[in-house]
C-alpha cells in the first residue's frame, strides 16, 4: 500500500519493569493495564530473576511455589505469577503474541459520507486474565488503520496518509477519505514487538465523501497605495473593507459535483451561483454573508461556514501640507480615502492658474509643474468625489441641486476646497 512510519514508544520489559525484580528473555514488551503489569512475548515466554535463585508462585495461590530456587521461569499463556522480595509481593501476567494473532478470513469496507466502516470476518483473540483479587480483566487491544487522504496546504491539496488509532474489534470505524484508497489494519501489539508483515488489507474503494476547503479571497488593486484605508492585508480575512470590494469565492472541493453559492445582505438573499469558483464585486456599503453548499451523486452533502463581509461607508480626508523633498515621507499631496467610485482633483497656484489635475484617488501631486519643482508656498485645491454609498437616484432630483447650493451635501457626495502648503 505505502510505507508509513508510526511514531510509537516501544517499551522493552528488560529495560523498564516498574521496579520488578524480574526481566524478560527474548523479544518482549511491557503493557501496563490499570496498575497491573503484563508481559507480552513474541513467542516462547521466558522470564529471568534479577536477584538469582528465587521461588515462583502462580496466582491466585501464593502459598505454594510452582518453582523453587531457580533463576528462570517458563510461564504459561495468560497466567499470573508472583515473587516475594524482602517481604513484598510482586505480581505479573504473561502472554505470547503467537496465541493472539488475528484469525481473519476476510475484511470489507462500507463507505459513507461521514466515515468508513470496516468489518473483520473471523476471530480476534482477547487478552484476559484474573487479577490478584480474582477479578476477570481485559487488556484493550488497539490497531492502526492506514489509508490515503488529502490535506490542504499553502499550495492546495496535497497527498497525505491518515493513521487512525482505534480499538481492535470486528467492526472498526474510521474517517472518510475523498480519494480512492485501500485500508490497512495493523495490530498495535505487532508494532510494539516490531514485527513486520502482520497486517490486514482491503481492496481499493472509490470515494463517496466530499472534502472541501472553501475560500473567500479579496482581490487587491494593482499598485495599491497606502492612502486608501481598509483595503485587505490578509486576503482570507474579511472584516471591514473599502469598496469596490472584489471577492473571489473558491470551493476547493474534492469529490463534489454540484455547487450552490448564496450571497446575502442582512437576511435577504440577493444572488445564487452554481459554479465551484466565481467572483463578485461589492459596490454598496453594508454587511454581507456568503454560504456554499456542495453535493454529489452519492447523496453526500457539505456546507461551508459563513463568510462575513463588511463593506465600509465612504470617507475622504485632505492634508494641509506636504514636503516633496525626496525623504520618503509626505513626498506627494495625496488624500486619505475609502469606498470612492469617482474622484477629481484640481490644483491652482496663487494666481488661479491650473497647475495639475488627476482623477485617481490612489495617486497624487508630486509637487512639480511640467516636470520642474514647484515653488514653495500655498496652493489651492478643488475636489469633487462620489462614494459608493451615494444615492444616484436622489442626485437626479431637483431638491438635490437646491441642497448643494445651500452647502448641504448628502452621504457619499464630496465637494471640498482649500489650501495645501508645499514645503521643501
Amino acid at each position: 500500500m505505502r510505507k508509513v512510519l508510526l511514531a510509537l514508544i516501544l517499551v522493552g520489559c528488560g529495560v523498564v519493569s516498574y521496579a520488578l525484580h524480574v526481566e524478560c528473555v527474548g523479544n518482549a514488551v511491557l503493557l501496563p493495564n490499570d496498575g497491573d503489569t503484563l508481559f507480552l512475548f513474541e513467542n516462547n515466554p521466558e522470564i529471568k530473576s534479577k536477584i538469582g535463585v528465587i521461588d515462583w508462585y502462580r496466582l491466585p495461590d501464593t502459598t505454594t511455589a510452582v518453582l523453587s530456587g531457580t533463576d528462570y521461569l517458563y510461564p504459561e499463556y495468560g497466567e499470573g505469577y508472583a515473587i516475594k522480595v524482602d517481604g513484598t509481593w510482586e505480581y505479573f501476567w504473561v502472554f505470547d503474541y503467537d496465541s493472539l494473532r488475528l484469525q481473519v478470513d476476510d475484511i470489507t469496507a462500507e463507505l459513507t459520507c461521514e466515515n468508513t466502516e470496516l468489518t473483520l470476518e473471523g476471530n480476534i483473540p482477547t487478552m484476559q486474565y484474573h487479577d490478584v483479587a480474582g477479578k476477570l480483566c481485559t487488556y484493550s487491544r488497539l490497531c492502526h488503520v492506514i489509508y490515503l487522504d488529502k490535506q490542504w496546504g499553502s499550495d492546495g491539496w496535497i497527498d497525505s496518509t491518515a493513521v487512525a488509532e482505534t480499538p481492535l474489534q470486528t467492526t472498526i470505524t474510521v474517517g472518510a477519505s475523498p480519494v480512492a484508497t485501500d485500508f490497512t489494519i495493523v495490530d498495535q501489539l505487532a508494532v510494539l514487538l516490531e514485527l513486520s508483515g502482520d497486517s490486514l488489507r482491503t481492496l481499493v474503494y472509490d470515494p463517496v465523501a466530499i472534502k472541501a476547503h472553501p475560500q473567500a479571497i479579496v482581490t487587491t488593486r494593482p499598485n495599491e497605495r497606502s492612502n486608501e484605508v481598509e483595503r485587505p492585508i490578509d486576503p482570507e480575512t474579511l472584516i471591514r473593507r473599502s469598496a469596490p470590494l472584489e471577492v473571489e469565492f473558491k470551493a476547493n472541493a474534492l469529490n463534489a459535483e454540484y455547487y450552490t453559492w448564496k450571497l446575502y445582505q442582512g437576511s435577504e438573499e440577493f444572488l445564487t451561483r452554481n459554479e465551484a469558483q466565481h467572483k463578485y464585486t461589492f459596490e454598496e456599503p453594508g454587511n454581507y454573508r456568503a454560504t456554499l453548499e456542495m453535493s454529489n451523486s452519492h447523496g453526500c452533502t457539505c456546507q461551508s461556514e459563513d463568510f462575513e463581509i463588511s463593506v465600509s461607508e465612504s470617507m475622504l480626508m485632505v492634508p494641509n501640507v506636504f514636503t516633496p523633498n525626496g525623504d520618503g515621507t509626505h513626498d506627494e499631496f495625496r488624500v486619505v480615502y475609502r469606498s470612492l467610485k469617482e474622484f477629481h482633483c484640481w490644483i491652482y497656484n496663487r494666481w488661479g492658474h491650473l497647475v495639475y489635475k488627476w482623477d485617481d484617488p490612489a495617486k497624487g501631486w508630486d509637487g512639480t509643474i511640467h516636470g520642474k519643482p514647484a515653488a514653495e508656498g500655498a496652493y489651492y485645491y478643488v475636489i469633487r468625489a462620489l462614494g459608493t454609498d451615494a444615492d444616484m437616484d436622489y442626485m437626479s432630483k431637483p431638491k438635490y441641486s437646491k441642497k448643494l447650493k445651500k452647502g448641504e451635501l448628502p452621504m457619499g457626495v464630496y465637494q471640498l476646497s482649500g489650501d495645501i502648503n508645499l514645503l521643501r
